[in-house]
Protein backbone atom coordinates (compact mmCIF):
# COMPACT_ATOMS: atom_id res chain seq x y z
CA UNK A 1 0.00 0.00 0.00
CA UNK A 2 1.39 3.39 -0.91
CA UNK A 3 1.59 6.23 1.57
CA UNK A 4 -0.80 9.16 1.34
CA UNK A 5 0.54 11.67 -1.16
CA UNK A 6 0.81 14.40 1.47
CA UNK A 7 2.93 12.30 3.88
CA UNK A 8 6.23 14.12 4.15
CA UNK A 9 5.61 16.04 0.96
CA UNK A 10 7.80 19.07 0.39
CA UNK A 11 6.25 21.35 -2.23
CA UNK A 12 8.36 21.39 -5.36
CA UNK A 13 7.92 25.14 -5.56
CA UNK A 14 9.56 25.55 -2.15
CA UNK A 15 12.50 23.38 -3.17
CA UNK A 16 12.89 25.20 -6.49
CA UNK A 17 12.85 28.50 -4.63
CA UNK A 18 15.58 27.29 -2.28
CA UNK A 19 17.73 26.10 -5.16
CA UNK A 20 17.35 29.42 -6.96
CA UNK A 21 17.53 31.76 -3.97
CA UNK A 22 20.39 30.04 -2.16
CA UNK A 23 22.51 29.35 -5.22
CA UNK A 24 22.51 25.58 -4.85
CA UNK A 25 24.32 23.99 -7.80
CA UNK A 26 22.10 22.09 -10.20
CA UNK A 27 24.66 19.30 -10.58
CA UNK A 28 25.38 18.84 -6.86
CA UNK A 29 22.70 16.26 -6.19
CA UNK A 30 23.93 15.09 -2.79
CA UNK A 31 24.68 18.64 -1.69
CA UNK A 32 21.16 19.63 -2.71
CA UNK A 33 19.68 16.73 -0.73
CA UNK A 34 21.70 17.64 2.38
CA UNK A 35 20.81 21.32 2.10
CA UNK A 36 17.11 20.60 1.70
CA UNK A 37 16.94 17.81 4.28
CA UNK A 38 15.23 20.05 6.88
CA UNK A 39 12.48 20.74 4.34
CA UNK A 40 11.62 17.05 4.11
CA UNK A 41 9.52 15.20 6.66
CA UNK A 42 8.04 11.73 6.95
CA UNK A 43 8.50 9.42 3.98
CA UNK A 44 10.43 11.90 1.84
CA UNK A 45 12.92 12.41 4.63
CA UNK A 46 13.47 8.64 4.87
CA UNK A 47 14.29 8.52 1.16
CA UNK A 48 16.68 11.46 1.51
CA UNK A 49 18.45 9.88 4.48
CA UNK A 50 18.82 6.57 2.62
CA UNK A 51 20.36 8.34 -0.38
CA UNK A 52 22.80 10.24 1.83
CA UNK A 53 23.71 7.15 3.87
CA UNK A 54 24.79 5.13 0.82
CA UNK A 55 24.79 7.22 -2.39
CA UNK A 56 26.75 4.59 -4.32
CA UNK A 57 24.10 1.97 -3.60
CA UNK A 58 21.34 4.44 -4.46
CA UNK A 59 22.94 5.06 -7.85
CA UNK A 60 22.72 1.31 -8.59
CA UNK A 61 19.33 0.56 -7.05
CA UNK A 62 16.06 0.28 -8.90
CA UNK A 63 13.22 2.51 -7.77
CA UNK A 64 11.63 -0.49 -6.01
CA UNK A 65 14.88 -1.34 -4.21
CA UNK A 66 15.36 2.25 -2.99
CA UNK A 67 11.76 2.34 -1.81
CA UNK A 68 12.21 -0.92 0.13
CA UNK A 69 15.48 0.23 1.72
CA UNK A 70 13.91 3.49 2.86
CA UNK A 71 10.67 1.84 4.02
CA UNK A 72 8.58 3.87 1.57
CA UNK A 73 7.01 3.26 -1.84
CA UNK A 74 7.98 3.87 -5.48
CA UNK A 75 5.42 6.69 -5.56
CA UNK A 76 7.27 8.42 -2.69
CA UNK A 77 10.61 8.01 -4.47
CA UNK A 78 9.08 9.57 -7.57
CA UNK A 79 7.85 12.55 -5.49
CA UNK A 80 11.32 12.84 -4.01
CA UNK A 81 12.85 13.02 -7.50
CA UNK A 82 10.43 15.72 -8.59
CA UNK A 83 11.01 17.70 -5.39
CA UNK A 84 14.69 17.80 -6.33
CA UNK A 85 13.86 19.03 -9.82
CA UNK A 86 14.26 15.74 -11.71
CA UNK A 87 11.72 14.44 -14.22
CA UNK A 88 12.05 10.88 -12.94
CA UNK A 89 14.10 8.33 -11.07
CA UNK A 90 16.46 7.64 -13.98
CA UNK A 91 17.68 11.25 -13.90
CA UNK A 92 18.25 11.07 -10.14
CA UNK A 93 20.29 7.88 -10.48
CA UNK A 94 22.42 9.41 -13.24
CA UNK A 95 23.02 12.52 -11.15
CA UNK A 96 24.11 10.54 -8.10
CA UNK A 97 26.28 8.21 -10.20
CA UNK A 98 28.03 11.17 -11.83
CA UNK A 99 28.67 12.81 -8.47
CA UNK A 100 30.01 9.66 -6.80
CA UNK A 101 32.16 9.09 -9.88
CA UNK A 102 33.64 12.58 -9.55
CA UNK A 103 34.30 11.90 -5.88
CA UNK A 104 36.28 8.78 -6.75
CA UNK A 105 38.22 10.69 -9.42
CA UNK A 106 39.05 13.41 -6.90
CA UNK A 107 40.53 10.81 -4.55
CA UNK A 108 37.58 10.40 -2.17
CA UNK A 109 37.94 6.63 -2.28
CA UNK A 110 36.84 6.07 1.30
CA UNK A 111 33.19 5.25 1.87
CA UNK A 112 32.22 8.45 3.69
CA UNK A 113 28.94 7.00 4.88
CA UNK A 114 30.64 4.06 6.58
CA UNK A 115 30.57 4.05 10.38
CA UNK A 116 33.95 4.23 12.10
CA UNK A 117 34.26 1.16 14.30
CA UNK A 118 36.00 1.11 17.72
CA UNK A 119 38.61 -1.33 16.43
CA UNK A 120 39.33 0.45 13.11
CA UNK A 121 43.05 1.15 12.58
CA UNK A 122 44.04 4.82 12.69
CA UNK A 123 44.97 4.69 9.01
CA UNK A 124 41.34 4.02 8.09
CA UNK A 125 40.06 6.57 10.61
CA UNK A 126 42.37 9.20 9.13
CA UNK A 127 41.11 8.34 5.66
CA UNK A 128 37.50 8.68 6.78
CA UNK A 129 38.11 12.06 8.39
CA UNK A 130 40.10 13.39 5.44
CA UNK A 131 37.50 12.21 2.94
CA UNK A 132 34.63 13.72 4.93
CA UNK A 133 36.37 17.05 5.46
CA UNK A 134 37.50 17.26 1.84
CA UNK A 135 33.97 16.62 0.67
CA UNK A 136 32.57 19.19 3.08
CA UNK A 137 35.08 21.80 1.85
CA UNK A 138 34.16 21.22 -1.79
CA UNK A 139 30.44 21.30 -0.99
CA UNK A 140 30.87 24.52 0.98
CA UNK A 141 32.71 26.13 -1.93
CA UNK A 142 29.87 25.15 -4.25
CA UNK A 143 27.22 26.39 -1.83
CA UNK A 144 28.83 29.69 -0.87
CA UNK A 145 27.48 32.87 -2.45
CA UNK A 146 30.57 35.00 -3.14
CA UNK A 147 28.44 38.10 -3.60
CA UNK A 148 27.32 37.70 0.02
CA UNK A 149 30.96 37.30 1.11
CA UNK A 150 31.74 40.53 -0.73
CA UNK A 151 28.90 42.37 1.04
CA UNK A 152 30.07 41.07 4.41
CA UNK A 153 33.70 42.05 3.74
CA UNK A 154 32.76 45.59 2.70
CA UNK A 155 30.60 46.01 5.82
CA UNK A 156 33.33 44.75 8.18
CA UNK A 157 36.08 46.79 6.49
CA UNK A 158 34.39 50.09 7.36
CA UNK A 159 32.62 49.09 10.59
CA UNK A 160 33.38 51.16 13.70
CA UNK A 161 32.69 48.02 15.76
CA UNK A 162 32.29 44.30 15.00
CA UNK A 163 30.66 41.87 17.43
CA UNK A 164 30.93 38.10 16.97
CA UNK A 165 28.43 35.83 18.72
CA UNK A 166 28.49 32.05 19.10
CA UNK A 167 28.05 29.30 21.65
CA UNK A 168 29.98 26.09 22.34
CA UNK A 169 31.97 25.02 19.25
CA UNK A 170 30.77 28.05 17.32
CA UNK A 171 32.26 30.25 20.04
CA UNK A 172 35.70 28.74 19.38
CA UNK A 173 35.35 29.46 15.68
CA UNK A 174 34.26 33.01 16.50
CA UNK A 175 37.32 33.56 18.67
CA UNK A 176 39.56 32.48 15.78
CA UNK A 177 37.90 35.08 13.56
CA UNK A 178 38.25 37.73 16.27
CA UNK A 179 41.97 36.99 16.54
CA UNK A 180 42.49 37.27 12.78
CA UNK A 181 40.55 40.52 12.38
CA UNK A 182 42.18 42.03 15.46
CA UNK A 183 45.64 41.50 13.92
CA UNK A 184 44.72 43.74 10.98
CA UNK A 185 43.31 46.54 13.08
CA UNK A 186 39.58 45.77 12.96
CA UNK A 187 37.80 46.82 16.20
CA UNK A 188 36.28 43.41 16.93
CA UNK A 189 35.03 41.54 19.98
CA UNK A 190 33.93 37.90 20.36
CA UNK A 191 31.29 37.25 23.02
CA UNK A 192 30.39 33.88 24.53
CA UNK A 193 28.64 35.09 27.68
CA UNK A 194 25.08 36.06 26.79
CA UNK A 195 24.89 38.88 29.36
CA UNK A 196 28.07 40.57 28.17
CA UNK A 197 27.09 39.91 24.59
CA UNK A 198 23.68 41.50 25.04
CA UNK A 199 25.25 44.56 26.67
CA UNK A 200 27.57 44.97 23.69
CA UNK A 201 24.79 44.30 21.18
CA UNK A 202 22.61 46.92 22.87
CA UNK A 203 25.32 49.52 22.25
CA UNK A 204 25.39 48.77 18.53
CA UNK A 205 24.83 51.61 16.07
CA UNK A 206 24.16 51.82 12.33
CA UNK A 207 27.40 50.93 10.55
CA UNK A 208 28.41 48.36 13.15
CA UNK A 209 28.46 44.67 12.21
CA UNK A 210 27.23 41.65 14.17
CA UNK A 211 28.26 38.14 13.08
CA UNK A 212 26.30 35.20 14.48
CA UNK A 213 27.73 31.68 14.09
CA UNK A 214 25.54 28.59 14.50
CA UNK A 215 25.64 25.38 12.45
CA UNK A 216 21.94 24.68 13.03
CA UNK A 217 20.91 28.33 13.02
CA UNK A 218 18.68 27.51 15.99
CA UNK A 219 20.89 28.39 18.98
CA UNK A 220 18.65 30.60 21.10
CA UNK A 221 21.37 32.75 22.65
CA UNK A 222 22.99 33.53 19.28
CA UNK A 223 19.63 34.42 17.76
CA UNK A 224 18.83 36.71 20.69
CA UNK A 225 22.21 38.47 20.45
CA UNK A 226 21.94 39.00 16.71
CA UNK A 227 18.37 40.24 17.05
CA UNK A 228 19.42 42.81 19.67
CA UNK A 229 22.22 44.12 17.45
CA UNK A 230 19.84 44.24 14.48
CA UNK A 231 17.30 46.25 16.46
CA UNK A 232 20.01 48.87 17.08
CA UNK A 233 20.78 49.22 13.37
CA UNK A 234 23.82 46.95 13.02
CA UNK A 235 24.39 45.01 9.80
CA UNK A 236 23.89 41.35 10.69
CA UNK A 237 25.69 38.34 9.22
CA UNK A 238 24.76 34.69 9.81
CA UNK A 239 27.16 31.78 9.29
CA UNK A 240 25.05 28.61 9.24
CA UNK A 241 24.39 25.40 7.33
CA UNK A 242 20.64 25.97 7.04
CA UNK A 243 19.29 28.77 4.82
CA UNK A 244 15.79 28.60 6.29
CA UNK A 245 16.89 28.60 9.94
CA UNK A 246 15.77 31.35 12.36
CA UNK A 247 19.29 32.82 12.42
CA UNK A 248 19.46 32.99 8.62
CA UNK A 249 15.98 34.51 8.39
CA UNK A 250 17.04 37.23 10.83
CA UNK A 251 20.34 38.18 9.16
CA UNK A 252 20.97 40.75 6.44
CA UNK A 253 23.74 38.59 4.95
CA UNK A 254 23.83 34.78 5.01
CA UNK A 255 26.99 32.71 4.52
CA UNK A 256 26.27 29.01 4.07
CA UNK A 257 28.42 26.01 4.92
CA UNK A 258 28.08 22.30 4.17
CA UNK A 259 28.99 19.46 6.53
CA UNK A 260 29.80 15.77 6.26
CA UNK A 261 29.32 14.00 9.58
CA UNK A 262 31.34 10.97 10.63
CA UNK A 263 31.19 8.65 13.62
CA UNK A 264 32.10 10.52 16.81
CA UNK A 265 31.85 13.79 14.86
CA UNK A 266 28.19 14.73 14.36
CA UNK A 267 27.20 17.67 12.17
CA UNK A 268 27.79 20.33 14.82
CA UNK A 269 31.42 19.20 15.27
CA UNK A 270 31.98 18.50 11.58
CA UNK A 271 30.89 22.06 10.79
CA UNK A 272 34.04 23.56 12.34
CA UNK A 273 36.40 23.21 9.37
CA UNK A 274 33.92 24.47 6.74
CA UNK A 275 33.11 27.40 9.03
CA UNK A 276 36.81 28.23 9.36
CA UNK A 277 37.25 28.09 5.58
CA UNK A 278 34.43 30.58 5.04
CA UNK A 279 35.69 32.88 7.78
CA UNK A 280 39.25 32.68 6.42
CA UNK A 281 37.91 33.78 3.04
CA UNK A 282 35.99 36.60 4.68
CA UNK A 283 39.07 37.67 6.67
CA UNK A 284 41.27 37.77 3.55
CA UNK A 285 38.57 39.74 1.71
CA UNK A 286 38.54 42.30 4.54
CA UNK A 287 42.35 42.49 4.51
CA UNK A 288 42.29 43.13 0.75
CA UNK A 289 39.92 46.04 1.22
CA UNK A 290 41.98 47.54 4.04
CA UNK A 291 45.37 46.74 2.56
CA UNK A 292 47.36 49.72 3.83
CA UNK A 293 45.91 49.49 7.33
CA UNK A 294 46.31 45.72 7.43
CA UNK A 295 49.92 45.83 6.21
CA UNK A 296 50.85 48.46 8.80
CA UNK A 297 49.09 46.51 11.56
CA UNK A 298 50.96 43.33 10.64
CA UNK A 299 54.28 45.14 10.77
CA UNK A 300 53.58 46.70 14.17
CA UNK A 301 52.28 43.50 15.75
CA UNK A 302 55.12 41.42 14.33
CA UNK A 303 57.63 43.87 15.74
CA UNK A 304 55.90 43.87 19.12
CA UNK A 305 56.15 40.09 19.57
CA UNK A 306 59.51 39.65 17.87
CA UNK A 307 61.41 39.68 21.17
CA UNK A 308 59.46 36.66 22.38
CA UNK A 309 60.57 34.41 19.54
CA UNK A 310 63.39 31.96 20.24
CA UNK A 311 66.61 32.57 18.35
CA UNK A 312 68.11 29.81 16.22
CA UNK A 313 70.86 29.30 18.80
CA UNK A 314 68.25 28.78 21.55
CA UNK A 315 68.57 32.22 23.11
CA UNK A 316 65.92 34.89 23.21
CA UNK A 317 65.94 38.16 21.32
CA UNK A 318 65.95 40.69 24.16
Amino acid sequence: MSEPEMDGAAPTAVVDSLVADQGLPSDGVLLRVRSLLPEFTGALRRVAEQVLTDPAAASRATIVELAERSGTSPATVTRFCRALGFDGYADLRLGIAAETGRARSAGWTVDIGREIQPNDPLERVLGQIMAADTRAMHDTAALLDLAEVERAAVAIAVAPRVNIFGASGSALVGEEMQFSLHRIGVPVWAWTDVHNGLASAALSRPGDVALGISHSGETGETIELLAEASSRGATTIALTSFPRSPLAELADIVLLTATQATTFRPDALSARHPQLVVLDLLYVAVAQRTHERSHAAFQRTAQAVHGHKAAKDGTRHD
